[in-house]
């Protein structure tokens, strides 16, 4: 038990020298998201409960003045049954830790924030071929809220963050995306009249998403289009700029619409409500990239043409397939040996891809 504290304590460390140096990256809003997230996971909160306005404040305070202190601190090693390991040295770590019933990521998220995750696990299973891991209680974790993600591959699906995650989309969701999302509770069996009660919706819009995310991860292990070795020297290159944006939005909408990923996965098990989330929730640069997906499932409210459906996946597929290849040579133009000028790949990419969507775009 006195280890089992230790790394916990160890690991949450990590996770707040993590916060503490990528705040600053974040914009206000999103930088409030997820400390509202963070501060619910902290006191053990349910994603609807919502504490004192002031009593969070003042949690806040505390911890951006924890992070003034931490912002020039190196992670820690990892100290567990007397061997030390490099906090990033996961294939080392797992093996040790898993007659503990505890899972270990380590890894880093848009911008390159490093992004520390310990958790206990549920329950295990094999799909498609590929190791799933479902995490229950997260013993530490960082200002990420992500629902999914690949660690050695084996997919992690963190179920405390998924009832988060999903509900910040309801919360948010705009105008635009309300009539696909009515849509998807009516699938689910609820009435109109729920869409005004987030807390009732919950649980089954969550229940809907699980296999979206969990074959958005397959779709990524699986995809052949985007090649890892080169996305990841875009992303280490470029970070904070629109084309890390641009790149990842290529690479999510590749493996959502790639053979074993998600949309085909809806397609093929008919799973209307799991359309109709993906759709209402769709945004950002995704919605504006690859409009005829929110246009097809509008046609799909109606004439419910799942044919119609597949053709523009593949078609999209395609395009951002295209896109892939064109982000990778517009990266290699613009690579020499250990040079890269970053002004010009971001300028060019801008230009072709970020800048038209404001010609078109409300």
């Amino acid at each position: 038990m006195t280890e089992h504290r230790s790394l916990v304590r160890q690991v949450r460390r990590n996770c707040t020298v993590s916060d503490a140096r990528f705040a600053g990256s974040y914009s206000v809003c999103g930088l409030a998201m997820r400390l509202r997230d963070l501060y619910k996971w902290e006191h053990s909160l349910p994603p609807y409960e919502e504490h004192d306005a002031s009593q969070v404040l003042a949690w806040i305070g505390q911890k951006e003045a924890l992070w003034d202190n931490l912002q020039h601190i190196d992670f820690e090693d990892l100290v567990i049954d007397g061997q030390t390991f490099d906090p990033f040295d996961t294939e080392s770590i797992n093996p040790l830790i898993a007659p503990r019933n505890l899972f270990y990521s380590a890894g880093y998220a848009h911008s390159l924030k490093p992004s520390f995750l310990l958790a206990a696990v549920g329950t295990k299973t094999i799909v498609n071929g590929h190791s799933v891991v479902f995490l229950s209680s997260e013993l530490a974790r960082d200002l990420l809220t992500l629902p999914a993600l690949v660690q050695d591959r084996t997919i992690l699906i963190r179920q405390a963050a998924i009832g988060l995650y999903v509900w910040d989309q309801i919360l948010y969701l705009n105008r635009s995306g309300r009539p696909f999302y009515e849509f998807a509770l009516a699938a689910c069996g609820l009435s109109p009249q729920a869409a005004g009660s987030p807390k009732h919706c919950l649980p089954k819009v969550a229940a809907a998403l699980q296999d979206t995310f969990l074959y958005h991860e397959i779709g990524e292990l699986t995809d052949t289009c985007f090649d890892p070795g080169v996305w990841r020297e875009i992303i280490a290159a470029l970070p904070h700029t629109p084309v890390e944006l641009l790149a990842r939005t290529v690479k999510d909408m590749l493996a959502d619409t790639g053979p074993e990923g998600t949309l085909p996965h809806i397609v093929r098990t008919r799973h209307r409500a799991a359309l109709g989330f993906y759709a209402a929730f769709l945004g950002g640069l995704g919605k504006q990239l690859f409009p005829e997906i929110r246009s097809t499932v509008k046609a799909f409210l109606y004439d419910d043409d799942w044919r119609a459906v597949a053709q523009v996946i593949r078609a999209v597929h395609g395009k951002a397939a295209v896109m892939a290849q064109n982000i990778t040579s517009v990266f290699r133009e613009g690579s020499h040996e250990n040079d890269v000028d970053t002004a010009w790949i971001v300028e060019e990419l801008t230009r072709q891809y970020i800048e038209p969507l404001a010609v078109v775009s409300p």
